[in-house]
């Protein structure tokens, strides 16, 4: 239930309990104790509870544990296809990771927007600049109470894409211009045949044939 939820959205009971293949009142039990625990927080409409994450930092955590986990077995080529696109491309909460989040967040490294401070991510004075003619508000995203730019371990790359109030910014700015786009019934993202050509104007960042065939 938990993994369902790593992609930001808010989901009914019901859709959970399919998901974990369970009883709507074994969800329901199990729901409630990760509300009270802190992991969950929950909306109702009507007669339905929706849930979502309580934080961005409960889903960094799941991403931590995602990269110690034995891996999940492929039992299908629908299973295969799945778990390669979750791997090239995924919401991590409301940042991007995967093979993409990973390779956009070492070009800012290496083309000195952003440089590693202990734990996180901090925007060089050059980088501020640069975010900003990218279309990024840095004073407003400063304002807020989250973590401006925090490492998070990507478990499919096993190395940190970038989390946090800025990575947030940046995946949100990408899905603006069209670069990427939600796969219906996950949290896998796909990149455009614009986003591959921006990616590689702005960055440097290429793809191999095969992602770009798919497109």
């Amino acid at each position: 239930m938990l993994m369902n939820l790593l992609g930001g959205k808010a989901l009914p009971a019901s859709e959970l309990a399919r998901a974990a293949r369970v009883t709507p009142q074994t969800a329901s039990s199990h729901l409630a104790k990760m509300v009270e625990g802190g992991l969950l927080v929950h909306e109702s409409y009507g007669r339905h509870k929706y849930y979502r994450l309580a934080s961005a930092e409960v889903g960094q955590a799941l991403e931590a544990l995602n990269a110690i986990a034995p891996p999940k077995p492929v039992r299908s080529l629908r299973e295969s296809d799945q778990s390669k696109a979750l791997h090239f491309a995924r919401t991590c909460y409301d940042h991007i990771a995967g093979e993409v989040g990973v390779a956009l967040t070492d070009r800012m490294l290496a083309l000195g927007i952003i440089s590693e401070d202990t734990r996180d991510f901090v925007v060089t004075t050059g980088g501020a600049k640069w975010l900003r003619n990218f279309g990024i508000d840095l004073d407003e995203i400063r304002c807020g109470r989250r973590h401006f730019a925090r490492q998070c371990l990507d478990w499919s790359e096993r190395r940190h894409h970038m989390a946090g109030a800025l990575g947030a910014a940046v995946t949100s700015r990408l899905f603006d211009m069209g670069w990427i786009d939600r796969i219906p019934g996950g949290r896998a993202i796909r990149v455009t045949e614009q986003g591959f050509r921006g990616l590689s104007r702005e960055f440097g960042i290429t793809f191999g044939d095969d992602w770009k065939q798919a497109e």
